[in-house]
């Protein structure tokens, strides 16, 4: 009978390394009747890296994206010129506030001439025409025009060296508009080309209000609380203000500059608050230039001239008694 060779067979190759743990370690060693247990997989410990990384990834590239979009809206806002800024300033290096005033100085030259003395008007122009134009720029040397209250109206900006700016003026009983096309360059300005009367659009029309409920029993209760208030309003005397004003309030008078002629109209909106809002319409008396108070068969412009305002004031009831705690310009719902 042959004998079973001790030596055990192995298909490796020579010299190949030990495997660790050693194979069938892990069978070996569970104790009788359990389950072999398993090996963990070695990378799950640094998933939560991998998903870690895979945010930050996706918020960069969710800002990249964002800015892109925003930086397209933004050009597109200038482009279109419907951002914010007037006309030609978002883009554009035009000094559109040197411009306003250039713009302005020569209005005032431009629109009063007199043909009594036409030289005069020629050499204030000469500061703003360029160098040929004609000396008196348009104008035939013939009639005569005043005109004021010059004020900036708004800017066209073409280029970073021409621009239309537009001056409201008046003459006579009339508003009009004057187009002023300036050059700048090298930090000067010049008129580039015949300015453009423009008529103004005049006033907006105002919708009528309904006529607001009152309070006719506080309103007769005020009277003559708001007349001493006025008075002492006027002229600016604190220790006869301080009796019509609420504790703790302070309020500056006229100093005597207007004198109270009448309380024309008070109006109290209903409501049994011991706090209201009311509205006064004030005649002021004003003094004559001069000071002197003539007789009435003197100019009338020497008279004192009355003038109505319209007022809010804030009333608080103390005691029984009503006290003013605010006063301020009225809005247009005094009627």
């Amino acid at each position: 009978m042959a004998r079973r060779s001790d030596v055990q067979q192995d298909p490796r190759i020579a010299g190949d390394p030990e495997p660790y743990p050693p194979e069938g370690f892990d069978r070996l060693a569970a104790p009788h009747g359990t389950a072999p247990r398993r090996r963990g997989w070695s990378g799950g410990g640094g998933r939560w890296l991998v998903w870690a990384g895979r945010a930050i990834l996706w918020a960069l590239i969710i800002v990249i994206v964002v800015n892109g979009v925003r930086a397209l809206f933004e050009r597109s806002m200038q482009d279109t010129g419907t951002g914010t800024a007037p006309a030609g300033t978002a883009t554009s290096a035009f000094p559109t506030t040197r411009a306003a005033a250039f713009a302005d100085q020569f209005a005032a030259v431009y629109l009063n001439y007199d043909a009594a003395n036409p030289q005069q008007r020629a050499e204030r122009l000469k500061a703003f025409l360029p160098e040929g134009a004609d000396a008196q720029f348009g104008w035939n040397g013939y009639g005569r025009m005043s005109a004021g209250a010059f004020q900036y109206a708004g800017i066209d900006v073409i280029d970073d060296h021409n621009a239309r700016v537009s001056v409201s003026y008046q003459s006579g009983d009339s508003r009009g508009l004057l187009s002023v096309p300036v050059y700048y360059d090298g930090g000067r300005f010049v008129v580039s080309a015949q300015p453009a009367l423009l008529p103004d659009p005049g006033p907006a029309g105002l919708p009528q209000l309904p006529d607001p409920d009152s309070d006719s029993a506080t309103e007769a209760e005020l009277r003559p609380t708001l007349e001493g208030f006025f008075k002492a309003y006027a002229a600016g005397n604190q220790a006869d203000l301080q009796r019509y004003v609420a504790n703790g309030v302070t309020i500056e008078g006229f100093n005597g500059r207007f004198t109270f002629a009448e309380l024309k109209k008070v109006s109290v909106p209903p409501g049994g608050a011991d706090s209201r809002k009311v509205t006064a319409v004030v005649v002021w008396a004003v003094a004559s230039g001069d000071g002197t108070a003539p007789s009435p068969s003197q100019d009338p412009a020497g008279e004192p001239g009355g003038l109505e305002q319209a007022y809010e004031l804030t009333v608080e009831k103390q005691g029984g008694k009503w006290f003013v705690k605010d006063i301020q310009g009225a809005n247009r719902s005094v009627g």
